[in-house]
């Protein structure tokens, strides 16, 4: 569907009322409407809980809405927000292409908004000064990944002769920015280790731990025997290939080397159900991205606009405002870096300070 025809629909469904819950905004104190691309994600979950309770804290009403990974949806329920009033946004996109257009109609109101997880275009940053990124460099968090794979099979180089990796590789949305970017970070880390990667099979499983067991159910039995490491883009989709291997039979009974399985199997998120798995030896390690941290630096800078506090410069939720480029859009363009919040990946396995404090007791 063209641009327009998205406009339009949004106004038609906005005028019937289709704004589940929604009412118009309160004249009496802030609200900030939380427009989540879906709620099935661990890492989601996380972030929208965060929100909420940082939003409790500051008296704040939080107007939530779960797009259910539907574009169209996503715009629709901004368009009727801001037919209600509402002027407050954090966002975490379904698509990257919209994000132009919603600052547009945000802009027109006289709004502002803060975007996490998904980035928006440079040309969305650009609408206006009110307009921010509150994220992590995906490419960084695929390089840690690759850092972790690296120095597993450093100190067991038995397990990767000629420093050999035929991996498996678990792929979120095809042509979502974190696919791209994790995926080209992991294999400059592991080319830059030295180590050779064999792709035995590639694909997504759309985030999801249910498709990825699915395929990696299918992959050994096409595969057992020919591949040597895991690694999926999302801690649910590497707690599914997690199931998958138990199942399968390609367990054992030394954890000397920190896990259960056969092969070593790496995520990105560090959810708690990740940490847990970690403990009990099955999932080697995974990547933080760190759920509290975008959403408190997206939640602040938006609660500081809406309450006249920001300024340029400011630092949000304890993350301070970029102030250097990185290779990575939208925070490799001068003229918006200073709209951008870049909350670091940090690698996570047993011997790192993150798990020993976060770890399941």
């Amino acid at each position: 569907m063209k641009k327009i025809g998205l406009v339009v629909l949004c106004l038609v469904l906005a005028g019937a009322g289709a704004f589940a819950g929604g009412k118009k905004a309160e004249s009496g104190g802030t609200t900030i409407t939380l427009l989540m691309r879906n709620m099935d994600e661990q890492f989601l979950k996380d972030y929208a809980n965060n929100v909420q309770a940082l939003a409790r804290e500051k008296g704040v009403t939080v107007n939530l809405q779960d797009a259910r990974s539907d574009g169209a949806t996503q715009l629709t329920q901004l368009q009727t927000a801001l037919n209600q009033g509402h002027k407050w946004f954090v966002i975490v996109p379904c698509v990257s292409e919209l994000s132009e257009q919603m600052n547009q109609l945000i802009q027109e109101k006289g709004g502002a908004a803060a975007y996490s997880n998904i980035q928006p275009t440079t040309a969305a940053l650009k609408v206006g000064k009110n307009f921010f990124f509150a994220s992590s460099p995906e490419f960084v968090g695929g390089r840690y990944q690759g850092q972790l794979i690296a120095d597993y099979f450093d100190k067991y180089p038995d397990k990767a002769p000629g420093k050999v990796l035929n991996m498996i590789l678990i792929l979120g949305q095809l042509g979502h920015p974190a696919q791209v970017n994790r995926e080209a970070g992991l294999l400059a880390e592991l080319k830059t280790r030295g180590y050779t990667v064999n792709t035995v099979a590639r694909d997504t499983a759309n985030w999801t731990p249910d498709q990825s067991q699915q395929k990696m159910d299918a992959w050994i039995a096409a595969y057992r025997g020919k591949f040597n490491v895991v690694a999926a883009q999302n801690d649910g989709m590497a707690l599914g290939a997690v199931e998958s291997l138990i199942q399968s039979g390609l367990t054992k009974a030394d954890a000397s080397d920190g896990t259960t399985l056969q092969v070593p199997v790496y995520g990105i998120d560090a959810t708690g159900e990740a940490l847990n798995s970690m403990k009990e030896n099955r999932l080697f390690a995974t990547v933080l991205q760190d759920a509290k941290g975008q959403s408190a630096a997206a939640f602040d800078v938006i609660y500081q606009v809406a309450t006249g506090a920001y300024k340029p410069g400011n630092p949000a939720g304890g993350t301070p405002a970029a102030t250097a480029t990185i290779d990575e859009a939208p925070a490799n363009d001068t003229s918006i870096i200073g709209q951008c919040y870049l909350v670091p990946f940090v690698p996570v396995d047993k011997n790192s300070d993150y798990y020993k404090q976060n770890a399941p007791k």
